[in-house]
């Protein structure tokens, strides 16, 4: 059975590495950043030890955010996704599982309109709002004020179904802009 890290690590006997401390020396503790040396002390001094340790003592500021930065990726290179600024070697990345969906034109180097497919809400909402797959932000501002005008509880008055078109004009205005602005 697997011992856990916090867990007496060796059956060997050891002395405690703490300055005159004669108990065994049973948890190890990182000696520098590499973690690759340790010392092995009793765990009275290996408490201490952890809690006056410091990962970042004697590193710059500029070293310690560098340091954080290749952290957030788990130490992994990252290219930048922008196609005018990618690297050359990413142009012919394919993606035949279909496992990033629409984005195979980001990684392709070529502007393809036809991955534009609208989800199947947004289909539902162009239908609403009687447009078409040629949407611009103009077109959809135009043809909302035009409905609106039309079902606008102030307008019409006291209507439950003009009252739940309008609703539903007004969901399908927020999807299809927040897709033109993505």
């Amino acid at each position: 059975m697997r011992k856990k890290y916090f867990e007496p690590q060796s059956p060997v006997s050891r002395k405690c590495d703490f300055p005159g401390c004669e108990n065994q020396g049973e948890y190890r503790a990182p000696k520098d950043r590499n973690l690759k040396e340790y010392y092995w002390f009793c765990l009275d001094h290996v408490r201490e030890y952890n809690k006056n340790w410091d990962f970042y003592a004697d590193m710059s500021e500029k070293e310690i955010e560098d340091h954080i930065k290749h952290d957030t990726v788990w130490q992994r290179p990252t290219w930048n996704m922008d196609p005018k600024k990618r690297n050359e070697a990413h142009l012919n990345f394919k993606d035949h599982t279909s496992l990033f969906g629409n984005f195979e034109h980001v990684f392709s180097g070529k502007d393809n309109t036809t991955l534009n497919k609208f989800l199947p809400e947004e289909e539902e909402a162009l239908n609403i709002m009687g447009l078409g797959h040629d949407l611009t932000l103009e077109s959809l501002k135009k043809r909302y004020k035009k409905l609106v005008k039309q079902c606008h509880p102030d307008i019409v008055g006291d209507n439950k179904q003009a009252e739940e078109r309008f609703k539903k004009i007004c969901d399908a205005y927020n999807l299809l802009k927040d897709r033109l602005r993505k």
